[in-house]
């Protein structure tokens, strides 16, 4: 269980710019945005990094984690300064870092929770191992399937969601929203056991 004076930084992980915001890539920061747009939040420029964020609460009021939700303001590629350096700011220590990002290796909307493992060819996950150090980060892993045939990775993640994922698009991003807030406030093993078994229905 989170107690209140535990800081959270939450990353959501995309590219900059309309072209890409409504790609596979950028799933992460689609959660985010839905979170900001739940608590009534507005991004703004962060202080240290090329990133933007919001400060606030995730849980009832008086009794929720501070949290940080953070969207870098650079290329995918580069998602580790941004991170390292709001993580310096807030003074925030790797173990209570969370990235939502993009997963292929899980099926279109499925979700997983975990700490650590390695990056599985995921460009702005190497990033942040490399500015933090560690792997020892928390991960909000959202499923987008992999590419059909034999189409390159990169091209299926860079490319928007087909017309039917789009159709269940707006509950998968509420789902991952809903496990984040899990996360945050129940911990990682607790969180693990409602998302994971819900999953497995």
């Amino acid at each position: 269980m989170t107690t209140a004076n535990e800081t959270f930084l939450v990353v959501g992980l995309g590219n900059p710019g309309p072209s890409y915001a409504t790609t596979r890539h950028n799933i992460g920061q689609m959660v985010l945005d839905r979170v900001a747009a739940q608590t009534g939040g507005r991004f703004k420029s962060a202080r240290r990094a090329p990133a933007v964020v919001i400060e606030g609460r995730m849980g009832p009021p008086g009794a929720g984690a501070r949290t940080i939700l953070a969207k870098s303001t650079g290329f995918m590629n580069t998602s580790g300064g941004p991170v390292s350096a709001l993580a310096s700011f807030y003074g925030v220590d790797p173990e209570h870092v969370i990235v939502v990002h993009d997963e292929v290796d899980l099926p279109f909307g499925a979700l997983r929770l975990k700490r650590g493992g390695g990056e599985g060819g995921h460009n702005g996950l190497r990033d942040i191992t490399k500015a933090l150090g560690t792997k020892d980060y928390l991960r909000v892993r959202v499923g987008v399937g992999r590419p059909p045939g034999r189409q390159d990775t990169a091209d299926h993640v860079l490319a928007p969601f087909r017309p039917a994922e789009r159709k269940e698009l707006d509950l998968v991003i509420d789902e991952a929203g809903d496990a984040l807030e899990l996360l945050v406030l129940e911990g990682l093993t607790a969180a693990q056991q409602t998302v994971h078994s819900r999953e497995a229905r």
